[in-house]
Order: structure tokens, then sequence, then C-alpha cells
């Protein structure tokens, strides 16, 4: 009986992970910034990875760019804005529980060229295991 309700409540929350909704006015938000690197810089956490850049062109290029790389990637869907308003959140899933990671980006342009500052971290848990940063890094190295 005991295992029974243990393999309920494990089933329950795997569905939950699954299903819970995504609220864009909690994740789309300000990534913040970080000191302005060539994009190799990360600063991460335990729940998250933080990079801010600067690329000489149009900061609405540059994120539609991201927006085109993120929507590639593997069980990524935007969640929320758009190239044209300067800011995006993806949300991207694991494969086997389909925890829920959410990553904004955010471009402006500064005179030293566009600035782009992407923030990505986990829902669900206290630690994501690198995968934000492995992210970030993968999605910075194909702009």
């Amino acid at each position: 009986m005991i295992i029974y309700i243990a393999l309920v409540a494990l089933a329950g929350t795997a569905l939950w992970i699954r299903v819970a909704p995504s609220n864009a006015a909690r994740w789309h938000v300000d990534p913040g910034t970080i000191a302005a690197t060539d994009c190799a810089q990360l600063a991460t956490t335990r729940t998250s990875a933080r990079v801010t850049c600067l690329r000489d062109g149009d900061p609405v290029a540059l994120l539609t760019a991201l927006d085109q790389i993120a929507l590639d990637w593997p069980r990524t869907v935007r969640l929320a804005g758009s190239a044209e308003t300067g800011r995006i959140t993806w949300v991207t899933r694991s494969l086997l529980w389909g925890f829920p990671d959410y990553t904004t980006a955010q471009a402006s342009v500064t005179p030293q060229g566009a600035r782009l500052d992407i923030l990505a971290r986990l829902r669900f848990g206290g630690f994501d295991q690198g995968v934000n940063a492995a992210r970030l890094r993968a999605w910075v190295a194909k702009l």
C-alpha cells in the first residue's frame, strides 16, 4: 500500500511539472546586467546563469538571431516577447521529466554597440546541474 501511494505521488509530481502553467508576468522580466564581456564570461549560481556582452550591429537583428537559435534548440518554445520589443523569454524543458528552465534575453543600444543581456534559470529545484550555463554557452557560440 505504501509503495502504491508513493508511486501515485511520484506520478502526480511528474504530471504537475509537465503541465504547470508558465506565467509570463513572472518569468518575462528584465534579465539584469553584469559587466559586459565578449560573451565568454558567464556568471553562474546553483540555479541560474547570466551573460552580458557587446556586439556590433542592430539590437533587433541580434535578438532575432538569438530567437532563431533558441527556437532551433530541442524542447524550447517562446513564452513571451519579440525582437521588436527588445526582450524575449523562452521555456526549455528537460527530456525526461520536462522540468522547465526559463531564459530571458534583452537587447539594447549603447554607444559601444548592441548590448545583449541573457539570464537562464530553473523553476523547480535548487540546483540546475550546469544545464543553464551550458545552454547559454551554446547559444552565444552560435551568434
